[in-house]
């Protein structure tokens, strides 16, 4: 049976937003180390792995947008949908300390097979819901982790991620989420800008109006946190692209 790299969600609803989560699960494919990377379960729980919680809020945000939404069913560690097909990080060996066995003797062949088998599926069909309209608007929901091994916390509990080609709605989102008392990353944890990438990719090139949200991965552990989050943000992009008269 052919694995699926993708799943999408309410691919008729009628608004302009499409929601996307490009780190929404942890799974290995059993064509890949018989379904394992050769890590514990521990470090498969962990951000390394996928973006915790994001999935959750993804799927509650695309339904009070009225919105679909596509979700990656592969870990990033299979290999990472947000990451350009030359970029050195596309398979990761070593990741927040912990080494990743099977992908240490990976070479180009192997490399070439996961892009055929995972990649390139969930960009083609990400390709296809971003060009269902010509107004389409993209909203990515990541989640990063509180702390990174050996290194300070994090305080921020959003971080609104953009790149200096285009940050019509980044730029307004960021205040009106300070305005509401969240403490806002502008282009923190990271910075928003990576040659192609998923937004670089599906909106920069396109010139489609787009946002990327990082939730600290603590604040959307469960059900409930994630739908609160959804509830939180919906009205708020809502707000925020009107304004934007884009």
């Amino acid at each position: 049976m052919t694995f699926q790299a993708y799943e999408i969600l309410g691919p008729d609803r009628p608004s302009r937003w499409l929601v996307t989560c490009d780190h929404a699960a942890n799974a290995v494919p059993q064509d890949v180390g018989g379904g394992s990377l050769g890590i514990c379960a521990a470090d498969m729980a962990r951000h390394i792995a996928y973006d915790v919680g994001a999935a959750g809020v993804t799927r509650a945000l695309a339904r009070r947008l009225d919105a679909p939404a596509i979700l990656s069913t592969f870990s990033r560690l299979v290999i990472d949908p947000n990451r350009g097909e030359d970029d050195p990080t596309l398979l990761m060996k070593l990741y927040d300390g912990t080494i990743i066995p099977a992908n240490r003797s990976a070479g180009a062949q192997e490399l070439e097979r996961r892009l055929d088998a995972f990649y390139r599926p969930y960009h083609a069909a990400y390709a296809a819901l971003a060009a269902r309209r010509a107004d389409t608007v993209i909203c990515a929901i990541h989640s990063f982790t509180s702390r990174l091994n050996g290194r300070a916390p994090r305080p921020w509990e959003v971080g609104v991620l953009y790149s200096h080609l285009d940050d019509r709605l980044a730029l307004p989102l960021i205040a009106r989420l300070r305005a509401e008392g969240f403490v806002t990353g502008d282009n923190q944890p990271y910075d928003g800008h990576l040659d192609g990438d998923a937004i670089d990719r599906h909106a920069l090139r396109h010139g489609r109006p787009n946002v990327l949200i990082e939730l600290r991965n603590d604040l959307i552990g469960d059900v409930d946190a994630q739908a609160l989050w959804a509830a939180r943000l919906a009205p708020i992009l809502e707000d925020v692209l009107a304004a934007s008269g884009l």
